[in-house]
Formats: C-alpha cells, sequence, structure tokens
C-alpha cells in the first residue's frame, strides 16, 4: 500500500480482519523501532487514579514553613478517599538555592513526605524542576543571572546544576518503596513560551538527556516529562514524536480551559466532553510502542466554572471527561488537579486556582472529590476496555499552529466532526499510513485524510 493521498480519500482495506482490532501486547507492533529497554517498566493491568497534591496549610510554600502533621493529614485524606498516588511538586529555588547548592533540609522534608505517603498507601511521583507553578514563575534567580544569561536547556552550567540536584535526589530517595519516579518538571513548554526559548531539537535533546540520567540513577522508575498542552496544539518546543517515545510514559495535561475547547464547543459540548480521549488517540499516533501507557497527568475544573458551567454541570463534565479518557484502553493513570484547595489567606494566585481541590481546607470531601472517588472506584473494578476504532483520522506529522499562536483544533475539530456521524476514529499519521501491519496492528480498516474531513 502507498503513501498516496491522490487515491480516492475513504480506502477500505484488510477485509476479513475485523478480529484483529489488537495484537496481544507481548506481540504488539514497535513501528519505527523497538521500544527502548531503559525506559520499559511494568504497569498495572487497571487504570489507577490519584490526585497532584496540593498541600491545604501553606500550598508549596509548606516546603519552607514544614508542617508534617499537616502533610500527614492531608495524606491520609487523600488516601481515604481511595486514590492510590500523588504527583508531589517541589519549589526549585527551594531545593537548590545555588547552582552547586542543593538544600539537605529541603531534600529531609521529602523524604518525610514519602515516609507520610507510605503510611497513607500512596505512591509518589515526584516533579523536580518546577519554576512555573499555578500561573506564578519560581525559576531560581542564579538561572538567568544578570549576564551571561543561562538557559535550562541548553547551557552547560544549568545542565550540570540540574543533575545535581536530580542525583542528590535520587540518592535519598531513589529507593524508597513509594517513590514512583521524577518527573522532570512542570509544565516546561510554559517556560519555553518567554525566558528560556529553545529550538524543537534542542528541547528534545535535553529531555533525552534528563530522562536518560534519571533512568541511570533510579533504574526502571516511571521517569516523565510532564509537559501541559502546548507541543499537542502547536509545533513548538518539545516534538510530539519525542515526547511519545522518550521517558515511561506519554504524558497529556487535559484542561478545557487552556486547550480552548470550553471556549470552541461549550463545556458540554462534544469537543470538550471528549478533550482526553482526543488527546490520549493523537499522543497514541506517535508512539512507536503500542505496548506505552498515556498518563493523564492533569484533568480538572480549571476555568470551566462559572463562565462556561454551572456548578451542578460540573459532576457531569467531570464524568464524561474521565470516562471517555478511560474508554480509550490506553491510559496509566488519571490524576487530578487538585488535592485541595488553596488556602485564601494566600495571596497572589488568579482567582481560579483557589477552589480547585477535592477536598476543601479542613479535609473534607468537596461534591467533586466524592464524585471523583466514586468514579475511580467503579472502574477500577471494571476491566480496561479494547474499543474498535476501525476508521482512522489521517493527519500530517506537522503543521500544526503556523498560522496562529495559541492552540490549533484543525486535527481535533475533524476527530469530532467523525465522532459526530457517529465514528469512534482513531488517529494516524500520514508518515503511517502506508505501512499495512502497522494499520493492521490497531485494527483499522478505513483511512479518512484530514482535508477530506475539513471539506
Amino acid at each position: 500500500m502507498k503513501n498516496d493521498f491522490s487515491l480516492p480519500s475513504r480506502r477500505f482495506f484488510l477485509q476479513g480482519a475485523a478480529g484483529s482490532v489488537f495484537l496481544p501486547a507481548a506481540q504488539s507492533l514497535t513501528a519505527g523501532g523497538q521500544p527502548n529497554p531503559r525506559h520499559h517498566v511494568e504497569v498495572a493491568a487497571s487504570v489507577r487514579f490519584g490526585v497532584n497534591y496540593v498541600p491545604r496549610t501553606n500550598w508549596f510554600y509548606g516546603w519552607q514553613d514544614w508542617e508534617l502533621p499537616s502533610v500527614q493529614e492531608d495524606l491520609r485524606a487523600i488516601a481515604d478517599l481511595g486514590f492510590d498516588h500523588i504527583r508531589a511538586h517541589l519549589l526549585w529555588p527551594f531545593f537548590q538555592p545555588g547552582e552547586n547548592y542543593v538544600s539537605e533540609v529541603m531534600v529531609d522534608r521529602l523524604l518525610q513526605m514519602l515516609d507520610a505517603a507510605d503510611a497513607a498507601g500512596l505512591d509518589v511521583e515526584v516533579t523536580v524542576l518546577n519554576g512555573w507553578m499555578s500561573g506564578l514563575s519560581f525559576l531560581p534567580a542564579w538561572v538567568q543571572p544578570l549576564e551571561p544569561k543561562r538557559n535550562l536547556f541548553t547551557s552547560p552550567v544549568m545542565l550540570e546544576a540540574e543533575e545535581l540536584l536530580f542525583q542528590t535526589l535520587g540518592t535519598k530517595i531513589g529507593a524508597h518503596r513509594r517513590f514512583l519516579g521524577f518527573d522532570l518538571g512542570n509544565e516546561l513548554p510554559v517556560l519555553q513560551t518567554n525566558s528560556q526559548a529553545v529550538t524543537s531539537a534542542e528541547a528534545d535533546s535535553w529531555a533525552s538527556r534528563m530522562l536518560g540520567f534519571c533512568e541511570r540513577i533510579a533504574p526502571g522508575k516511571l521517569h516523565v516529562n510532564g509537559v501541559d498542552h502546548k507541543p499537542w496544539f502547536r509545533d513548538f518546543g518539545f516534538t510530539r514524536g519525542d515526547l511519545a517515545n522518550t521517558g515511561a510514559l506519554t504524558i497529556l495535561h487535559c484542561y478545557g480551559l487552556f486547550t480552548g475547547a470550553v471556549k470552541k464547543f461549550g463545556a458540554l459540548g462534544k469537543g470538550s466532553l471528549g478533550l482526553a480521549e482526543y488527546m490520549t488517540e493523537f499522543a497514541y499516533a506517535y508512539q512507536h510502542d503500542l505496548t506505552r501507557k498515556v498518563w493523564i497527568e492533569e484533568i480538572g475544573v480549571a476555568g470551566v466554572a462559572p463562565q462556561y458551567a454551572t456548578e451542578d454541570q460540573l459532576p457531569a463534565y467531570m464524568d464524561a471527561l474521565v470516562r471517555k479518557g478511560w474508554k480509550t484502553g490506553k491510559l496509566w493513570g488519571i490524576t487530578w488537579w487538585g488535592s485541595h484547595d488553596i488556602n485564601p489567606a494566600i495571596r497572589g494566585f488568579a482567582p481560579l486556582e483557589y477552589t480547585l481541590g477535592l477536598l476543601d481546607q479542613k479535609n473534607r470531601p468537596k461534591p467533586l472529590g466524592r464524585k471523583f472517588a466514586s468514579l475511580a472506584e467503579e472502574l477500577r473494578r471494571t476491566p480496561v476496555p479494547t474499543p474498535l476504532r476501525p476508521t482512522a483520522l489521517v493527519v500530517p506529522d506537522v503543521g500544526l499552529g503556523v498560522s496562529a499562536p495559541g492552540p490549533d483544533w484543525s486535527y481535533g475539530e475533524a476527530f469530532f466532526k467523525l465522532a459526530g456521524q457517529g465514528k469512534s476514529p482513531g488517529i494516524v499519521l500520514e508518515s503511517r499510513a502506508g505501512d499495512e501491519a502497522y494499520l493492521r496492528s490497531r485494527g483499522f480498516r478505513e483511512l479518512i485524510p484530514l482535508r477530506d474531513v475539513k471539506g
């Protein structure tokens, strides 16, 4: 089969192969190459559910004003809701106040948190290079002194400093039984839009180096690159091919507001409720290893209410958003943002940031907290589906965001147009549309080029 889109736009193939939708995991093809053995990890048979931990007392400033009993209470409350993991966020300048100076006090507090998580029965993903959190910049002062300027992705001084931090943390917590792995940093593409601009080649090189380093110091763990939505809606920073094939899992942050979904479709529109489904299918199209899982590392209701949805509509929004992502059958986990509301006494955040928690300031579950916990319990008990997606939307490998700086929905709109026609589409890259073995392994029997759906 040739990759020739001058042929009739709707092409059927593999007749009689309807029963061959997915190969067993051990036989699944690795189009484009074998999976990197350094980053192969065992994954659970069922989808995991957790939260991004936002300390209720002092936010992430709590690393400095440490109150271990409060942290222990928070983690017990998270576990009591039935969640199995947290994503913990360091504040980079607290942990590494100098380029060759890592705070022993902070590292010891991280170990205390892991011990508290162990007591509560929670696993912990540790997000390290956090120069951006909740709408505020937290780059250490030494990252960009007046002269010479240092880029955290390209400067040799920065690379050495970053590896020192990971090495120090790995020595202290790498063998802890509750340590899931390192997340390189929170939404690093945000920094790439301003003071830390890089080319895609430089960004990918940095990610490969840092993920490889994490694997050497803590082998077999879930080391990931916690990007936001930007690279999935624009050709920007880290390439989608790199994000889908380096590290242990492919990371997605699925927010209706920041992706523009709720503005385009409405909060209860098909494109908003199916956001996690679309992003998962799109990310999966770039993966070489078809056994590799996707982690929806951040998902929530930031900015959805009250502008786009009323409070009584949020449970339905949450239910459909989470359930449709889960139904792809491609997920490692779903991790909500966030665990707790921000203490209102702490000023300086955008108003939408304060009430995103599943628990309130007294560790009481909020209605959405009970809803997400109930949903997690249900889906854990339900076998992970392997849905039939015989129709594939064929999209260019690159070309998103060429004409505008914001999220480019040209692929997503076509995806949801097909969904509106009663199809449950998958996504195939143009570079793979002629690979019959790959198409067979994914169960596709109909290819529809993007231009035909748009036309």
